[in-house]
Formats: C-alpha cells, sequence, structure tokens
C-alpha cells in the first residue's frame, strides 16, 4: 500500500453496543462527509447493506459504481444517505454486491464489515470522528 493509499480521516460507527472503525478516504466526498461529524441517523437495511441519511450533499463522481467490494462505504447522492455494504442486496447478480445505483466509494470498514448484520431497520446510528 502506498502512502496515499493509507491516508484518511478515521471514523467510529456506533450502534447500540455495535462500535466499528472506518477509514474515509480523501477525496472530495469524503472529505465533506468528514466535516459533517458527527451525526446521527436511523438505519435502513437493503439486504448486505446498511444505509441512513446524512446531512450533506455532494454531486455524482466521475468514477461512481454500483458493483461493491465488503467493506466499502459510499455516499448516494439521490437519497443523501451514506451506505456501507458487506453482502448482497436485492440487485446483485450472483455473488456481487451491488448498490441500488452508482454511489461515490468514500472508505472502507476496518475489521469484520459483517457485523453490520446485527444492525436492524430504524435502529439509531451515531457517526464520528476517532
Amino acid at each position: 500500500m502506498t502512502g496515499s493509499e493509507e491516508a484518511g480521516i478515521d471514523i467510529r460507527i456506533r450502534c447500540g453496543t455495535l462500535s466499528l472503525a472506518a477509514r474515509l478516504d480523501l477525496s472530495e466526498t469524503g472529505r465533506k462527509v468528514a466535516a459533517g461529524l458527527p451525526f446521527e441517523s436511523e438505519a435502513g437495511r437493503w439486504g448486505g447493506e446498511i444505509y441512513f441519511e446524512i446531512p450533506v450533499v455532494a454531486r455524482l463522481s466521475p468514477d461512481a459504481r454500483d458493483v461493491m467490494q465488503a467493506g466499502e462505504i459510499a455516499y448516494w447522492p439521490p437519497g443523501k444517505a451514506l451506505c456501507i455494504f458487506w453482502g448482497k442486496t436485492p440487485s446483485s447478480l450472483g455473488d456481487e454486491i451491488r448498490a441500488a445505483s452508482p454511489v461515490n466509494v468514500i472508505g472502507r470498514m476496518v475489521g469484520d464489515p459483517t457485523l453490520l448484520e446485527r444492525v436492524q431497520e430504524g435502529d439509531p446510528i451515531l457517526v464520528e470522528k476517532a
């Protein structure tokens, strides 16, 4: 890994007793999300994805995509939502992880993203700088 790949903003995602580490990248959208921290929201579930509205407005970036990797964190401009992926969604084809539409990938979970399986629809979520 190069230094630029390691650079980022460390965050913590809390939901009930679950406390997970993550890192946002230094992309334009990643910096906007970091500047808005901390924020609280309620979780939505869509298969192997949680998502929640955040008070950040950003445009779809030129490198946005819809096929994701487990543990990736993304911003979904149409819903002003932060999305975290760990498994198949209703849009997935085969074993892939697919967002509903293209998203700006802005970071990664540190550790096991499948722990997010514990998060239920409507659970309160707090995202803050680590």
